[in-house]
C-alpha cells in the first residue's frame, strides 16, 4: 500500500484473510477441532443405550459433547491470530501498512468470528446428523425439526465462537502465546468452576453469565436447570468478547510496538 487513499477495510480484511489460511497453525487446529468434534459426537452415538442412565441428558450436549474439546483447539487458534504476529514480529508490518491500527485488530477479529462460527457450525450439523444414525433407535432419537435442535446447533458454534474471541483480545492484549492461554484457561476455564464451589447463593447467580457456563446454556435444546436464559447468555457472551477485543483497543492506541 502506497498511500492512505489505497487503505481500505476491505483490503485490510482481504490481509487478515490470507494471513490466516496461509498459517500452518491455522489448519492444524482446525482440523483437530472437528476432528474432536465428530470423533466424539460419533463415540457417544455408537456406545449409547436407552437403558443406560442418560436419558435425561439434552440430545444436542451429548451428540457435540466434544465440542468442550475442540473449542480449546479454536481458542488457541484465537490467540495465534493476534499474540503469534507478536511473536514472529510480523504485527511490525501490519501495524506500518495501517497505520490507525485498530483496523488491524477489527479485521483480525472480524475474519476469525465468520470462519470459525461457519466451520462450528457445519461440523455440528454433520456431527449430530452422523450421531443420529446411531441413535435412531433409542430414546435419544432427535432431527433439526424438533422444537429447539437447530437452535441449540447453532448456540453451540456461537458459543465455541465467541469463547474463541475472547482467546483472541487475550491475545492481543497479553502478547505472548503461553501467557494468553494461561489467562484463558486460569480465567475462563477454571476460575468460574472455583467460584461456582463457594458456599454464597450470589455466586450461583454471578457464575451462569461466565463465558463457559453462557455457552453451554447456548447449546442445549431444553433448558437446563441452574442456567440463564439463550438471549441473557448470548448477551453476556457478546460482552465478555466486547470487552476483551475493548482492552488490547485502547492498549494499541497507548503503547508502542
Amino acid at each position: 500500500m502506497t498511500g492512505t487513499t489505497s487503505l481500505t477495510h476491505a483490503r485490510v480484511l482481504r490481509s487478515e484473510w490470507h494471513k490466516l489460511w496461509t498459517v500452518r497453525s491455522t489448519w492444524i487446529t482446525v482440523v483437530t477441532s472437528a476432528a474432536l468434534v465428530l470423533g466424539v459426537g460419533i463415540l457417544m452415538g455408537a456406545t449409547y443405550t436407552s437403558d443406560g442412565g442418560d436419558s435425561d441428558v439434552d440430545t444436542v450436549i451429548l451428540t457435540l459433547y466434544g465440542t468442550q474439546l475442540g473449542g480449546i483447539a479454536l481458542a488457541v487458534l484465537g490467540i495465534l491470530v493476534t499474540a503469534g504476529e507478536y511473536a514472529t514480529g510480523m504485527i511490525r508490518a501490519s501495524l506500518t501498512a495501517v497505520p490507525r491500527r485498530l483496523p488491524v485488530l477489527g479485521a483480525k477479529a472480524a475474519v476469525y468470528t465468520a470462519t470459525v462460527f461457519t466451520l462450528s457450525f457445519l461440523t455440528a450439523l454433520l456431527t449430530f446428523l452422523t450421531a443420529q444414525v446411531f441413535l435412531s433407535d433409542t430414546d435419544q432419537a432427535a432431527s433439526l425439526t424438533d422444537d429447539g435442535v437447530l437452535a441449540a446447533v447453532a448456540g453451540n458454534a456461537a458459543g465455541v465462537t465467541l469463547l474463541g474471541v475472547i482467546a483472541l483480545g487475550l491475545g492481543a492484549a497479553l502478547r505472548s502465546v503461553p501467557g494468553a492461554i494461561g489467562a484463558f484457561v486460569g480465567g475462563v476455564l477454571i476460575l468460574p468452576e472455583i467460584l461456582g464451589m463457594l458456599p454464597y447463593e450470589v455466586m450461583d447467580t454471578v457464575v451462569r453469565y461466565f463465558p463457559t457456563q453462557a455457552a453451554g446454556a447456548l447449546g442445549s435444546a431444553t433448558p437446563l436447570p441452574g442456567t440463564a436464559s439463550p438471549g441473557a447468555a448470548l448477551l453476556a457472551l457478546l460482552l465478555w468478547a466486547a470487552a476483551a477485543l475493548a482492552v488490547p483497543a485502547l492498549l494499541l492506541k497507548r503503547r508502542d510496538v
